[in-house]
């Protein structure tokens, strides 16, 4: 308590003097006190309303990281780092008011409880006396942890006014005792009725009791008027801003039973001194002028959409959980495959239609979409279940089939393990894209798979080689290709080619970071729109999904220039731009393979940051597909250049019967089975179902 008294009390002692000597009540200066430390520390207020308003604005941002960075911690922590530097935020703003508010408290308490040091002044000798006689009048050795309080009271008896003048020709000499005496008698620590040096009781139902019941009160009006004004709170949801009222007003109720009265009336003032603060705050830095809530208000309006889609996914996938697990169906499934995406039932399509000609096996489709368009095929064969959250977990555990054909990579790695009831499943995976299985996955993401469905040659040695490099264990290399290229392919067979007056010209980026459209979207299109080309924007699903408000910008920059030469395309149901464009600009998406293989057309590159998945993607020595296959399917330029994007693309298009041919060549030489793929697997999974059958007889 000393080191508190000297270190805090002494300072606030003497505020709570100044107040005291020209108020002369002892409650009036406690609220008097309080104002001025609201009226000191509003510059911290302000400061912390800049700080929050800093937040709101970046919390779309910063959510983006959240999925763009979601396989990096490391480049998460540095991307929010690099956020807060630029727009100078503190994270740790916010806690000042309360680091502050701490020693306040605990000065105030050394305040309340040794008035004759903080209030009267006196030297410790004479308080050193006074306490030594109470401690004797009193028949104790010691006065418990407020002293001086004892002393006041034992002072204000009179049958011990004579014991305290005795101090004036003893331990006192030199000392005024009788003025010392009317300076403790003049301190009246009553306030309306409360004794502000006395502690309110649990027990002990008295007036000192509404300290804490108004200490409550304060905090509820307090939070009601935060929750609708402040600028964090209002962006909570209600169960959270209704959380944080309770936990107030229960701390605030308890903490005033734990101090004296005085701290408690400073703290029910506190509470209520902090509502026109967050007004004026309000006022000086309006948020409004600094945040887009309209955006704001779009995005919560989207993600109450998107829970109360959840909230119906959810109960859907226990009905089909239900169905598979209680009824005797895992028993009796010998083959599954599972999607992640309801768009993923592409890469599965050719494979499922040529098992219907082979065998009539039932195909159990589980499905994290609850609107995949396996639910629109209704071949009584095809058995489609959408399973998500905690039940893929479980149910992933629980199989007993045969053979399960996935697209997800990393198996047991992460939420998606290898069964725990049977260990001789067959798991396949099947590549989504049509390029490199080093360059793209994370290190060691196919270990624990049994097979793998190559698309060509490349990805064939690619596995070879990492096992190798990471000593795991050989698995099965099926040569099955690409059944989206066999499928687009037939599709854009069956297309009227007709030459467009205009070139159309298509850019598609990848979502990673330093994507077109973050970076170069702005010179491309004001070196395009200008000339004759009808140009199409179609950002990736995954850029609209995770980066809503970056997206938002960017409709927002352009909308003025849409016409039917220029479009921002957010529909993806519909191949059909894919197949009719001219010339494909992209940066590192897969697309650009799909567009050129199928239309033989050209695509141009922009060397936008790659994104490296396996971090030892070098160590094997056969250069990726993704890197190598640039410069033959067309043309790769730097971002700068994006600036002369014009010459590029009158270049290339003039020379499309180049491209052309040493597209067909690449294509053919690439895929194992072109336009066959579908029937290679089905092959291989006939084939291997049999032979279990065969074992088990």
């Amino acid at each position: 308590m000393d080191i508190i008294g000297n270190i805090l009390g002494t300072p606030l002692g003497y505020i709570m003097k100044f107040c005291y000597d020209i108020i002369h009540d002892y409650g009036l200066a406690i609220i008097v006190f309080t104002l001025l430390t609201k009226v000191i520390l509003f510059p911290v207020s302000l400061m912390v309303q800049k700080n929050s308003i800093k937040m709101i604005k970046m919390q779309p941002l910063l959510d983006a990281y959240k999925y763009q960075y979601v396989d990096d911690k490391d480049a998460l922590f540095d991307a929010q780092n690099a956020l807060y530097k630029k727009e100078k935020y503190n994270p740790f703003m916010g806690v000042i008011p309360l680091l502050i508010q701490i020693p306040i408290i605990f000065g105030l308490i050394d305040v309340v409880y040794r008035p004759l040091k903080h209030l009267l002044h006196f030297p410790q000798e004479a308080i050193n006396a006074f306490t030594t006689l109470t401690c004797h009048l009193m028949g104790v050795t010691q006065l418990g942890s407020s002293p001086e309080l004892v002393v006041m009271k034992c002072v204000s008896d009179p049958a011990h006014q004579n014991a305290f003048l005795a101090l004036q020709s003893s331990s006192l000499k030199g000392f005024d005792v009788s003025h010392m005496l009317a300076q403790m008698h003049s301190i009246n620590m009553n306030f309306l009725g409360f004794d502000l040096a006395a502690t309110p009781s649990f027990i002990q139902l008295n007036l000192l009791f509404l300290i804490p019941v108004l200490a409550g009160v304060s905090a509820l009006i307090m939070c009601i008027i935060q929750n609708k004004i402040n600028v964090l709170q209002i962006e909570q949801s209600p169960l959270a801003q209704w959380g944080m009222t309770i936990f107030m007003i229960a701390f605030s109720t308890y903490f005033a039973f734990l101090v004296p009265g005085g701290v408690g009336l400073y703290w029910i003032f506190g509470n209520l001194f902090a509502i026109p603060v967050m007004y004026i705050v309000n006022i000086i830095y309006d948020p409004h002028k600094y945040i887009d809530y309209e955006t704001l208000n779009r995005l919560k309006e989207k993600a109450k959409k998107d829970r109360a889609l959840q909230k119906e996914s959810n109960a859907l996938s226990s009905k089909y959980y239900k169905e598979l697990c209680h009824n005797g169906t895992l028993e009796k499934m010998r083959l599954m495959f599972y999607s992640e995406q309801g768009g993923f039932y592409k890469y599965f399509e050719n494979i499922i239609n040529a098992l219907l000609q082979k065998t009539d096996e039932p195909i159990y489709y589980v499905t994290s979409d609850p609107h995949d368009n396996i639910f629109q095929n209704t071949n009584p064969q095809i058995k489609p279940y959408y399973i998500g959250g905690n039940q893929l977990i479980a149910l992933m555990m629980k199989l007993e089939c045969d053979m399960v054909i996935m697209t997800t990579p990393d198996l047991e790695k992460y939420h998606i393990k290898r069964s725990k009831v049977r260990d001789d499943i067959e798991y396949v995976f099947l590549d989504h894209s049509c390029m490199s299985l080093n360059l793209t996955y994370r290190t060691g993401a196919l270990d624990y798979y049994d097979t793998i469905f190559a698309v060509s040659r490349n990805q064939g040695i690619e596995v070879r080689e990492m096992e190798k490099l990471r000593g795991t264990k050989k698995k099965h290399i099926v040569k099955v290709g690409f059944g989206l290229i066999d499928n687009m392919l037939e599709s854009y067979r069956e297309l009227p080619k007709t030459p467009h007056e205009k070139p159309i010209i298509l850019i598609a980026p990848s979502w990673q970071y330093d994507n077109i459209l973050d970076s170069c979207l702005d010179n491309i299109l004001e070196g395009l729109l200008s000339k004759n080309y009808k140009v199409i924007v179609r950002p990736h699903p995954q850029y609209i999904r995770r980066f809503p408000v970056e997206m938002e910008r960017i409709m927002e920059k352009y909308r003025s220039r849409f016409s039917d030469d220029f479009e921002i395309q957010t529909d993806f149901s519909s191949n059909a731009t894919v197949y009719t464009s001219d010339l494909l600009i992209t940066d590192w998406s897969a697309i650009a393979y799909e567009f050129s293989f199928t239309t033989e057309k050209p695509t141009l590159f922009i060397n936008t940051q790659m994104k490296v998945v396996n971090k030892d993607y070098n160590k094997i020595k056969l250069q990726p597909m993704d890197i190598t296959a640039r410069d033959i399917v067309g043309r790769s330029i730097s971002k700068e250049a994006t600036k002369e994007i014009d010459q590029y693309v009158t270049e290339i298009l003039e020379n499309q019967s180049t491209y052309a041919q040493q597209i067909r060549d690449l294509r053919d030489s690439y895929f194992y089975n072109l336009g066959h793929s579908g029937e290679a697997a089905a092959d291989y999974i006939v084939d291997r179902l049999n032979a279990r059958k065969r074992t088990e007889n």
